[in-house]
């Protein structure tokens, strides 16, 4: 052991003496310091930021090459000979359109600006630091053009993971990779009330915002390049590499509670209602003009491993988050957004083991526990009156828990062949408490909290991929192929029997409907249903455990065939155990028109297989509206029940993709305008309720999982981006901006009535989460240890439709965020804010419990918790 320690010793005072500290300044050519520059040892990973009086600090072996980079400025290497090196950078043609990408392209050399597709590069360590958005898909929500998102109340599992999309399409159609390998789903299927109804998706909020560096968003059809969900495109997320840096911030802020306008009828103001110390809504509690307060805590610290450029980068982070109680149409129910506490840990790594040869793993594991409002119960029976006198609002918890990891290795040949051969693993569970609730068919004797159950989806990725580049042939061509196979697996597990069970009148669950019956209601004369109210539980008769495997192979090839014109072409072979094989093809190209103009296009085919819990899912609910209480089945699609019904078996969504667009830039100035258009057929689709009375199955209803309908989508993505230093202070401007337009093409309903298999209501659904535009300007200023930042979002008109059968109309609205920065010292900055500062609300709706979720407001783009104020303190050692 004492030999081991001496080795260590002697290996680490080496690698010490082998290296230089290297100090310095970066200026622009103002002369203003520039903060955040990146400075990289050169063929290592090892780099540092540059502070806001633009210092940096950085220990490299002797005779190592600097690089220089930051958003806009030409790229500057430095040898370092000596221990002094100060830098002035030039602007470059073009800000984040300068970044190298590895999204969308296997070439090592490709750029946002000569890609053939649009892709956005989004500095996340830029965003956090100007913003108060603590979670992934918020941050995305206000700098991604066509990225949307909503948070969600009433709408049991989606009030804990928010449904996001690219593009208008659903959360499931769009592909997300972390460092470039396919990142687990969720095992939420999305269904009441929600964007992307019937879908699944990726919970990008169980990503720590602090381990991300980047993230790149390939904003077109990747199916032929990436498979399947990858229809809207493809969200990229690069985890952090830095070493011998500690960063990390306390953030703080909360919600004002006093809503402008005619929330309330006959008074000016909400008085900021709290639910009592139960949660359960029966009485008002304390008047509160803050609530949703919110606490985020986030470290960041890297190593170096080694001499050779490995590292270990890891992250945590903590979230402590309280509900929102905004109006509801009876003022002490429950409708709000979701509390949150949460743990967040995520690591990378690189060691190198040979000569251009390293091993790299890296994964995260994230633990939320979260609480949200279900549908408000009244007191119509009873029971609950007896049990929760006014009525009560039953309350949703759920633990998430979500692993990850993947490893690999990556090498290089001596003939310049690329090799990377990895295997990744995720599991996503969400397992679901019912609080503040009852089993009415129990009466009075009731408990009040439920183990629900849950579900899980499991995946499991092995990749081999081999690319090539050529400068040889023409101006250069890369070569790309390899292969994936995936194992999936989902699994519903039961609750206790109370959460499930109805009871007759001696207390004994009913297995006999012919000779037991639950309780009757004296007041509503209807017999008491069973299960536990807000979500019921899953009973063994729903528990599932199925998997599939899926096989692909793919070829990429990108030719420079002159300077000025690039092709790229790509073709993908997917076979699943469970329905079968799919070829999908994609031809890209972009031409340069001149020093400052560039033409791009694509045209591609795409497929989305149906998840496994769109084909598995099944659940015996409670469907409470205004009107009263529906038993209702969401049969399995694999079922007889969903045959009788002339349901067929789910098989793959089928999308054509094309666009069309340009990249400028002009010194300070850069923009780019693409068109698209995206036809998908056979969408997968939840239905609306069938009559089931007949069918002796204890329920009134039955809705399904089915390949619904056909849409058409045309769209037009901008981002516009100044940026320029002065004597007085550096300013940039920002604007990017979706206008987007979803036609139903075709209800694929047979010989079903189309009203009952997908109507208004499920059609209004459908089109919501495909707004008709979003904008957003952004203004920054800083000047030496001070920075500003002023943004505007006009989120379009969105149209719903209610238990009513009538129009919910959400008017357009504008949102501001207003943030203040000052760096005290080198290491503590404190910056202030407000996401929303004039408290702007959604179009108020009608105040009898019509919405879906029994509130003023559906969910929408802009959210319905009013302004939000914060204050943070980062530090960095």
């Amino acid at each position: 052991m004492k030999k081991i320690a001496l080795l260590l010793f002697l290996l680490n005072s080496a690698f010490l003496f082998a290296q230089k500290e290297v100090s310095g300044i970066v200026k622009d050519k103002s002369g203003a310091p520039l903060p955040g520059v990146n400075i990289v040892e050169k063929g290592t990973s090892n780099g540092v930021s540059t502070d806001f009086e633009g210092s940096y600090k950085i220990k490299v072996k002797e005779g190592a090459t600097l690089i220089f980079s930051y958003v806009g400025f030409a790229t500057v290497e430095k040898v370092a000979s000596v221990d002094k090196i100060n830098v002035v950078l030039g602007e470059s043609e073009g800000q984040v359109l300068s970044d190298v990408v590895v999204t969308g392209s296997r070439s090592t050399k490709r750029t946002v600006v000569n890609s053939a597709v649009p892709i956005d590069v989004i500095s996340v360590k830029d965003v956090t630091t100007q913003s108060g958005k603590i979670e992934i898909n918020q941050l995305l929500q206000y700098v991604a053009p066509s990225f949307n998102a909503n948070k969600q109340s009433g709408s049991d599992g989606a009030d804990h993971v928010d449904p996001a999309s690219l593009r208008g399409m659903g959360p499931d159609q769009t592909l997300v990779l972390i460092n470039g390998k396919r990142r687990h789903q969720s095992s939420l299927i999305n269904l009441f009330g929600t964007r992307g109804r019937g879908n699944t998706g990726t919970d990008l909020n169980a990503i720590p915002a602090a381990s991300i560096k980047r993230i790149e968003i390939l904003r077109d059809g990747a199916s032929a390049q990436y498979g399947s969900d990858a229809i809207a495109g493809v969200i990229n997320i690069i985890t952090n590499d830095n070493v011998n840096e500690l960063t990390g911030s306390v953030t703080y802020g909360a919600f004002n509670t006093k809503a402008k306008g005619d929330f309330l009828p006959g008074t000016p103001n909400t008085k900021g209602f709290r639910l009592d110390k139960d949660g359960n809504g029966n009485s008002y509690g304390k008047d509160q003009d803050f609530d949703g307060g919110s606490v985020r805590v986030a470290a960041n610290y890297g190593v170096a491993l080694g001499t050779k450029g490995g590292y270990a980068n890891f992250t945590g982070e903590f979230l402590n988050k309280n509900k929102t109680l905004r109006p509801a149409y009876d003022f002490r129910k429950g409708f709000g957004d979701a509390s949150m506490h949460g743990v967040n840990l995520f690591a990378n790594l690189s060691i190198p083991i040979a000569d251009k040869t390293e091993f790299y793993a890296f994964g995260g594991s994230n633990f939320r526990d979260t609480d949200a409002y279900a549908f408000t119960r009244n007191d119509g029976e009873r029971v609950v009156e007896s049990v929760y006198p006014g009525g009560y609002t039953p309350r949703i918890t759920s633990k998430i828990n979500d692993n990850s990891v993947a490893a690999g290795i990556k090498t290089e040949s001596t003939g310049g062949w690329k090799f990377d051969l990895s295997n990744t693993f995720g599991k996503n569970k969400f397992q679901y408490d019912i609080k503040g609730t009852i089993n009415a068919s129990l009466e009075e004797k009731s408990p009040h909290e439920f183990d629900a159950g849950g579900h899980s989806l499991l995946q499991n990725t092995t990749n081999f991929d081999i690319s090539k580049s050529y400068d040889s042939v023409l101006e250069g061509f890369n070569i790309a192929f390899g292969t994936e196979f995936r194992v999936e697996k989902f699994e519903i597990f039961a609750g206790e029997e109370g959460s499930y069970t109805t009871y007759d009148t001696n207390g004994q669950p009913i297995t006999d409907p012919t000779t037991q019956s639950a309780p009757i209601d004296p007041i509503s004369g209807n017999p008491r249903p069973g299960s536990s109210q807000g979500f019921p539980g899953y009973s063994p008769a729903n528990e599932v455990n199925e998997s599939r495997t899926n096989f692909s192979l793919y070829a990429d090839g990108e030719l420079d065939i002159t300077k000025d014109l690039m092709v790229n072409a790509a073709v993908r072979f997917e076979n699943y155990s469970d329905f079968g094989s799919t070829v999908n093809g994609k031809l890209a190209s972009r031409l340069k028109l001149g020093e400052h103009f560039n033409l791009r296009g694509s045209a591609s085919t795409g497929f989305r297989a149906p998840s496994l819990a769109q084909i598995y899912y099944n659940l015996r609910f409670t469907n409470f509206n205004a009107s009263g209480a529906t038993e209702v089945l969401l049969a399995p699609n694999d079922s007889e029940i969903t045959r009788a019904f002339g349901i067929g078996k789910l098989n793959e969504e089928k999308a054509v993709n094309a666009s069309l667009g340009f990249t400028a830039s002009f010194g300070d100035f850069t923009a780019t305008i693409d068109g698209y258009y995206i036809q998908v057929k056979d969408r997968i689709v939840l239905t609306g309720y069938f009559d089931a009375s007949a069918l002796n199955l204890g329920v009134s209803e039955a809705q399904f999982f089915a390949n619904g309908v056909d849409t058409s989508t045309h769209g037009l993505d901008v981002v516009f981006s100044w940026k320029k230093g002065f004597d007085f202070g550096q300013l940039s401007a920002t604007l990017v901006g979706n206008i987007n337009d979803m036609k139903i093409d075709k209800v694929k309903n047979g010989t079903l009535d189309e009203a009952t298999f997908f109507g208004k209501r499920e059609k209004a659904f459908l089109l919501a989460s495909a707004p008709d535009n979003k904008f957003s300007l952004n203004l920054n200023y800083a000047k030496n240890k001070f920075d500003a930042g002023l943004a505007f979002t006009r989120f379009s008109k969105v149209v719903l439709v209610d238990y009513a059968d009538e129009d919910d109309v959400y008017n357009p609205r504008v949102v501001t965020d207003l943030t203040v920065g000052y760096q005290f010292t080198k290491s503590l900055k404190l910056t202030i804010g407000s996401n929303n500062l004039f408290n702007v609300y959604p179009s108020k709706q009608d105040e009898q419990g019509n919405t879906e979720a029994g509130g003023y407001w559906d969910a929408v783009q802009m959210g319905f918790s009013g302004a939000y104020y914060y204050a943070r303190l980062g530090f960095t050692f």
